[in-house]
């Protein structure tokens, strides 16, 4: 086995050709293993085999510096550069994260989740290394649909005034997330269909050199493409034509379903967890916005290169036709596309991960909420218990959207509230409106739901008490149901129970309201603390005689963490907070 005696780059240059092969069988065979028990980005790395072994026979790793965009693809290079023991080894599975990590390795560079940036990055090393006198290679990778994004566009606009050695490997795997959107990508299928000699080449016309790659899941293509431009002293793309998903047949039938995997098993494809039919609110968001677009043509359902977010899977957005854009990875784009349809007359809902809703905050600022165009957001995952790999951190949405003037950004607590919300977003005029949707299991609500929100930021109080006052945020409305029955259980306080709704302001006549007859206030929210929720009703009562403890989430990036271990380490379990009640309230 190749493989096992892998220990650094150095290694691969010593294989022939047949070995250089082999050892990609290897490669796949270790990680259709890993990722079929543990999950993980499936199709991009099976895509990026060749293309790894080869970059790792050609350049001089970690002197030439390899800068992946996402790092999601970058499993074989962790295998080939020290870190294989982390996919042959079920109990070193966790060793090494699921994208580049400078700690773990000399040969990253970048802790890098989120995409369009490798160019930029690596444009940043080829200055550092002309400033400093040095003379490696820097090479980027891009490619899984990153080039739509904006990020991508400036790089590749600067990268030909550098004027020294900028080596682009662009990955053209025909797919995004899901399909390719844009009309780059087809400049990019008319340079595959000439075998990159077509009069229009988008690279070419950034002023920067071109080669192409027929087969990029060629081993000896590759290294000869690769060993051509090495060394070279101007900026140079490499188009390589690859296969997402290549070598495991279901992942090239239907590369959407595996960008991505939870374990599953490598006979059938089928996910070994059964995650059962029960609802979920992307489900519920699409089926709604569907029904919507029937009855009224202005409604248009918008996405970033992540479909599925809000539930519209191939046969929904085909369902949809028109009435569903996906503008690529590119969430500034959609956020102002978003505005501009609303100016116009349109009734525009765009879903988006809460990780990704921080790449548009300009847009969100300058594009949406100065104009005050009454476009609708669907921000989903907001949670402590989402995602987490630090680059994909879904805690900050909070503090980001709620402190941008103009804006109404709403938490439900339950599906009826949620879709409540969600059809007075649309019906109203007056503003731009985001929803944090649930990060739970979809619950009924125990009581009717109001369905006019216009009169911003009335709270609702579930239940009158005394003493103490609980306001439960969203997700975190069931943490206040727990601590309000705990209070009850411990020491007989029968506390107000309030689901604020609104995140972007103070109920300022009932917070004067619960000065009469409550000691203390409490917060509770599903993000970080730091510029939140909570602190704006602690900053209300800075002058008054109200005590209030917030909770929430440190200001801290977190990697890879135990979700109950977090919420303990913030004191976010309902013993942790009525202990910290009690010693307040007597």
């Amino acid at each position: 086995m190749y493989l096992e005696n892998i220990n650094s780059p150095a290694d691969v240059k010593k294989l022939s050709y047949k070995e250089l092969n082999d050892l990609g069988s290897e490669i796949r065979t270790s990680l259709l293993q890993k990722l079929s028990e543990h999950g993980g980005h499936f199709g991009p790395n099976f895509g990026m085999v060749e293309a790894t072994i080869a970059l790792h026979y050609v350049f001089n790793s970690p002197k030439d510096k390899i800068v992946f965009d996402v790092s999601h693809q970058s499993y074989v290079h962790k295998m080939l550069t020290g870190r294989k023991d982390a996919f042959l080894y079920p109990e070193r599975y966790d060793d090494v994260s699921g994208y580049t990590e400078p700690q773990e390795s000399e040969h990253d560079f970048f802790v890098i989740g989120h995409t369009s940036t490798s160019v930029s990055l690596a444009s940043g090393l080829a200055k550092g290394r002309d400033l400093t006198g040095g003379d490696e290679n820097i090479i980027a990778v891009i490619g899984d649909g990153s080039l739509s994004g904006g990020e991508a566009f400036e790089g590749l606009d600067y990268a030909a005034e550098l004027g020294t050695n900028l080596i682009i490997i662009v990955n053209d795997n025909q797919m995004s997330i899901a399909e390719n959107h844009g009309g780059l990508y087809r400049n990019l299928q008319e340079l595959r269909e000439s075998n990159g000699e077509c009069e229009c080449n988008f690279f070419k016309a950034m002023g920067l050199d071109y080669t192409y790659v027929a087969d990029g899941n060629n081993i000896e293509a590759l290294v000869a493409a690769f060993s051509t431009v090495k060394d070279i002293q101007h900026p140079v793309v490499v188009h390589i034509n690859t296969v997402k998903g290549k070598g495991y047949k279901p992942a090239e039938l239907d590369k959407e379903a595996y960008h991505w995997r939870t374990p599953f098993d490598v006979e059938t494809g089928k996910p070994k967890v059964d995650y059962g039919n029960g609802e979920n609110y992307a489900d519920i968001t699409a089926r709604y916005l569907l029904k919507k677009m029937r009855e009224d043509r202005r409604v248009v359902g918008i996405t970033s290169g992540t479909p599925t977010v809000m539930g519209f899977t191939p046969e929904r957005r085909k369902e949809a036709g028109k009435q569903f854009v996906d503008v690529g990875i590119a969430e500034e784009h959609a956020v102002a596309l978003a505005s501009g349809i609303a100016a116009n007359g349109g009734k525009p809902v765009y879903g988006v991960y809460s990780t990704f809703i921080q790449r548009a905050y300009d847009q969100l600022s300058q594009d949406l909420c100065i104009n005050n165009n009454p476009a609708v957001l669907l921000v989903f995952w907001g949670s402590l218990s989402a995602m987490n790999d630090v680059t994909h951190l879904c805690f900050f949405d909070i503090p980001l959207i709620s402190n941008i003037p103009n804006i109404v950004y709403l938490a439900p607590t339950c599906k009826e509230e949620y879709l409540a919300m969600l059809e007075w977003s649309m019906r109203q005029n007056e503003h731009p409106v985001a929803i944090r949707v649930p990060a739970t299991e979809v619950t009924g609500c125990h009581e009717t739901v109001d369905t006019d929100y216009s009169e911003l930021n009335r709270y609702k109080v579930v239940r009158r008490g005394s003493k103490v006052a609980v306001v439960a945020l969203g997700s975190f409305f069931g943490l206040g149901e727990s601590v309000t029955a705990m209070l009850k259980e411990k020491a007989d306080i029968d506390a107000t129970l309030i689901n604020p709704r609104y995140i972007t302001g103070v109920d300022e006549p009932l917070m004067e309201e619960l000065k009469a007859g409550h000691q203390l206030v409490v917060t509770l929210e599903d993000g970080v603390l730091d510029g939140g929720f909570g602190e704006k009703i602690t900053r209300y009562y800075g002058a008054a005689d109200m005590k209030v403890l917030n909770y929430g989430a440190r200001k801290e990036f977190t990697d890879r963490f135990d979700v109950q271990e977090l919420l303990r380490a913030n004191r976010l379990t309902d013993e942790q907070i009525v202990e910290d009640i009690l010693s307040i309230v007597h």
